[in-house]
């Protein structure tokens, strides 16, 4: 009988307001899109358990509000995060120009460590939006580079497009991360 160790990671989405976070997730946890926004309030999470290295894995995703006036909640929920989710939209510059303050305040609030090798990922979400892109993937690679964030996907939460791919990825780096931490 193998023994499986059940393993929690909280994962925090943070981007500007209406980048498609709150759809990225509901994408991933329940394969559903809604072509309605609905901004959100404070903060929410959905949990998903996956298998991920012979180890059952609960990922409790919080999805927090792009809005300015709730960035004061930051705190509680960023604090015991194993791994943060940047995203911005591929049609607006605005939101890939925030992704520096995102990152520096998550940094600030959440205080990990080691924020070196803290694992983010970044999303440029809204690739079926193609015709309308602003932000290049060159732009966004050299982004991740000068910050030392490993994983960058192009996704589409409308049409499913590398979110699964994704939310493995960033799950297994902070599986990573967190098993190295314990060392």
């Amino acid at each position: 009988m193998s023994h499986r160790k059940k393993v929690l990671l909280k994962l925090i989405i943070l981007g500007d307001s209406g980048v498609g976070k709150t759809s990225l997730m509901n994408q991933y946890v329940n394969q559903k899109f809604s072509n309605q926004y609905k901004a959100t309030i404070g903060a929410d999470f959905l949990t998903k358990e996956i298998m991920l290295d012979d180890k059952l894995v609960t990922m409790q995703i919080w999805d927090t509000a792009g809005q300015e006036r709730f960035q004061s909640l930051g705190v509680a929920f960023y604090r015991g995060a194993d791994a943060c989710v940047l995203v911005y939209d591929i049609t607006n510059p605005k939101s890939f120009e925030k992704l520096d303050t995102w990152r520096d305040e998550f940094l600030a609030q959440a205080g990990p460590r080691d924020p070196d090798a803290f694992p983010f990922i970044v999303l440029g979400n809204k690739v079926d939006k193609e015709s309308g892109r602003r932000v290049q993937k060159q732009r966004a690679q050299e982004w991740c580079r000068s910050k030392n964030v490993q994983q960058h996907f192009e996704t589409s939460a409308k049409e499913a497009t590398s979110v699964e791919e994704a939310f493995q990825t960033i799950a297994s780096s902070a599986l990573q991360k967190g098993q190295e931490d314990d060392m």
